[in-house]
């Protein structure tokens, strides 16, 4: 028996000594096909999903009103040239036409997928583009082009600046604001809406339902809208408003009867009555104080002054943002507001006439559309 136990240790040393032979050889094996699968393994597909995210640029459309510029062509390279340099692709330039001021343009480019689109041009392109990004997940930018730029200025987006406003547009921040809308004269039917609605008007049929971003008015600021000339806007820009408006300032007042969400106002006997989304006008002039775009609600006023004294007041009133109502300025706010007047009045929205009407129907369409705003707004 003694002699087998030098035979055992011996064989015990040599099976020893071969799994030590094993383990070495399994882990270099597999160390070296790690280092090798290090070097020729295939990358993981959401690699090249990063890779391909990284490369891909952004791509806006500009629906601009060509009636604005001189030199289409030359606009069109100044905007390629500064997309690209802020990282962006080329824009998709599409056009207004008399019979199509934007809607259609932002509808096609939405089916092409772009990122943004921009409306280049009054405040009537850019509601017309509004109408059709509502809902929708593609943010609006606003390169203001025409007299008033009356959301621009709310929005603080520079005004006079187009490459600035361009890259406002391109890094700023989204925001979600309210839309409106007025009907005319409505019936008990469903009224005609203006483009951007589910369905298009009837040949022939009058427009009744229009949606605005800024204000509605009857009367006065209407009267103002249609009294002031092209010729006079370009030559001294807004404060052409303010020619009309000082030779409009006794126009006829009229009855109002007004609600608001089914709450009765003061009859009024009014130069004009204005519904907001915001509250400043152009000249930086606050007529509603308490008016937020984001806010679910619009704001209406009735402003009633009899003479010039009275004008006077008001206008020191406004100046002074006071929210104290009187009989020449009265104030409200909800989510719907109806107007009735004792005759035909002219109306308008964001500056643009609309036509003449007794009574209007307004209402709010909460954060319906997103708008890049810069971020120290």
């Amino acid at each position: 028996m003694s002699e087998s136990w030098p035979a055992l240790a011996a064989a015990l040393l040599v099976s020893l000594a071969l799994v030590a032979v094993v383990v070495w050889l399994v882990l270099t094996g597999t160390t070296y096909r790690a280092r090798r699968g290090a070097t020729r393994s295939r990358p993981d597909r959401s690699t090249f999903r990063r890779d391909r995210s990284r490369t891909r640029r952004k791509r806006a459309a500009i629906v601009i009103n060509p009636t604005k510029f001189d030199d289409l062509g030359a606009i069109t390279a100044e905007l390629a040239a500064a997309s690209t340099a802020l990282g962006w692709a080329e824009p998709l330039v599409l056009q207004t036409t008399a019979d199509d001021p934007g809607t259609g343009q932002t509808r096609q480019a939405l089916e092409e997928g772009v990122d943004l689109v921009c409306p280049l041009g009054g405040d009537g392109t850019i509601r017309a583009v509004a109408v059709a990004l509502a809902h929708t997940r593609t943010p609006m930018g606003l390169l203001p082009r025409g007299t008033g730029n009356l959301l621009a200025r709310n929005l603080d987006v520079p005004v006079d600046d187009l490459h600035e406003a361009l890259r406002v547009a391109f890094t700023g921040r989204n925001r979600a604001i309210d839309v409106a809308w007025v009907e005319l004269d409505p019936a008990e039917e469903d009224a005609t809406s203006d483009v951007g609605q589910a369905e298009d008007p009837v040949e022939g049929e009058p427009v009744r339902r229009h949606p605005f971003l800024v204000m509605a008015g009857m009367g006065f600021d209407a009267a103002i809208m249609d009294g002031t000339s092209e010729p006079l806007k370009e030559k001294i820009g807004w404060l052409a408003y303010v020619v009309t408006g000082l030779r409009s300032i006794f126009i006829r007042r009229f009855g109002v009867r007004w609600s608001v969400d089914g709450q009765e106002q003061p009859d009024r006997q009014a130069r004009t009555i204005v519904v907001g989304n915001c509250g400043t006008l152009t000249g930086g002039i606050t007529l509603m104080p308490d008016a937020q775009l984001d806010d679910g609600t619009i704001d209406a006023v009735v402003i009633s002054p009899k003479t010039l004294v009275g004008w006077a007041g008001l206008a020191g009133r406004v100046i002074s943002r006071s929210r104290q109502d009187t009989t020449r300025l009265t104030r409200a706010s909800g989510t719907q507001v109806t107007v009735t007047a004792d005759k035909q009045q002219l109306v308008q929205v964001d500056g643009d006439v609309i036509g003449e009407a007794t009574r209007l129907e307004l209402t709010v369409d909460p954060s319906a559309l997103i708008v890049r705003v810069a971020h120290r707004s």
